[in-house]
């Protein structure tokens, strides 16, 4: 099956699960059938689907990312012991674990087409991580903690699992419980990273976008709170910081010191 093919049975498959878009006719432009089926993704609450629908959307996820391109952490140069600086699409990097900023009811992003890394990587790992976070959510039998991680296989995506976690939101100005609160994101990360015998772990840049932390006030909590982790523990695990504004790359390149090869990614932050 073509990827044009695939990308329309998914469509179609998707639209016949809501009465609402009964009679709706799929674009033949391709970038609004991506649009579309972006959208239908993002909406679509956690239920089961049939073996043939997995079978044809993990194809299909596969390709995409197949055709964005894939880098692997063992390609890339560490600027520090342990420690990787990387610009580009997180959903394309293979490492251990990938880290989503993710909101309380971790279920993902279901504004369609948002710009946001937890609609990102929803999208791309395919509606089995939306179905695997529900299953978590409903034994916690409440939202997520800010401050906390929980982790999930990754489905499509190349890593090997995802962490959530919920960065603080910043409303006015950033107080030394929201410092602390995003410090524990990236401990309760490593920590579960480490329990679960995970050896590499990307970070984006936690609370930067939608929850407005300050870039250059993240990047030194981040970077404090990994340092601070791996002396403490004596941990092993290597930590890539993904970035995908030039910003913060410039940013942690001045925090971490020396250089870094920035590939750009098409991700979304």
């Amino acid at each position: 099956m073509l990827q044009t093919e695939r990308r329309q049975y998914l469509i179609r498959k998707l639209l016949a699960e809501q009465s609402r878009f009964a009679g709706m006719q799929i674009p033949g432009d391709e970038h609004e059938q991506r649009r579309l089926l972006r959208t239908l993704f993002n909406i679509r609450p956690p239920r089961p689907a049939d073996g043939a629908f997995l079978e044809i959307q993990d194809a299909y996820l596969q390709e995409e990312i197949r055709r964005k391109g894939v880098t692997d952490i063992a390609d890339l140069q560490p600027v520090q012991e342990g420690l990787y600086l990387w610009q580009g699409d997180i959903t394309t990097l293979k490492c251990g674990a990938i880290v989503n900023a993710a909101n309380s009811t971790l279920l993902g992003c279901f504004v369609p087409c948002h710009a946001c890394i937890d609609n990102a990587i929803h999208t791309y790992s395919g509606i089995q991580l939306r179905a695997a976070c529900a299953q978590i959510m409903e034994r916690q039998g409440r939202r997520e903690e800010t401050g906390g991680a929980k982790i999930t296989p990754a489905f499509n995506l190349p890593c090997d699992s995802v962490l959530h976690t919920v960065g603080p939101i910043i409303t006015r100005q950033v107080t030394a419980r929201d410092a602390a609160l995003l410090a524990s994101c990236y401990r309760s990360c490593l920590e579960l990273g480490d329990e679960h015998g995970i050896k590499s772990v990307a970070f984006c840049c936690i609370s930067t976008g939608e929850f407005h932390f300050p870039n250059e006030a993240a990047a030194q909590i981040a970077l404090k709170a990994v340092s601070d982790y791996k002396r403490a523990t004596g941990s092993a695990i290597e930590v890539v910081f993904n970035v995908f504004q030039d910003i913060d790359y410039q940013i942690y390149r001045n925090l971490l010191g020396g250089s870094a090869k920035a590939p750009k990614g098409a991700a979304n932050r």
